[in-house]
């Protein structure tokens, strides 16, 4: 179990390695590209959705976000029911990059499942999407301040 958890993590880091070199150039670094898809793709989400569906802490998500308004990514707007409640919107600068960033998902999506049948293919996402759902749980439980027995 231990190494098929190692290459989750190897795959994952050399994805996002990759990103953020070829990102680098359109001035978003470390990760900062996950939370501009997010938005792009969910506009008017709010920071706390976002932070858990990315699965950070808050305090990680509020710094990444500020970092994306302040290079004019994206912008947060009051919200016409509650004014506590800011939502994130990408702004034009951050629309523009968004194909560039789907692109690139979506190249390395074909490079890493190279060589699997369309079979293979769903039934690795169906046992990766129940190996999330198993790690949620303890995220959540975690996330809550709890520790877990090991």
């Amino acid at each position: 179990m231990m190494e098929i958890l190692r290459e989750i993590g190897k795959i994952a880091r050399a994805l996002d390695s990759i990103s953020n070199i070829e990102f680098k150039d359109y001035d978003l670094t470390k990760g900062q590209y996950l939370y501009l898809v997010r938005i792009c793709e969910n506009p008017g989400i709010i920071q706390e959705k976002l932070a858990e569906m990315i699965k950070v802490d808050r305090t990680t998500a509020a710094r990444a976000i500020k970092k994306l308004e302040l290079k004019g990514f994206i912008e947060k707007i009051d919200d016409e029911h509650n004014k506590k409640i800011k939502r994130l919107f990408p702004t034009e600068r951050g629309e523009k990059i968004y194909p560039f960033i789907k692109r690139e998902h979506d190249y390395s999506n074909t490079i890493a499942l190279e060589g699997l049948s369309e079979n293979e293919t769903e039934s690795l996402l169906n046992m990766l999407t129940k190996v999330s759902k198993n790690v949620e749980k303890d995220w959540e439980y975690v996330k809550k301040g709890n520790k877990r027995n090991y």
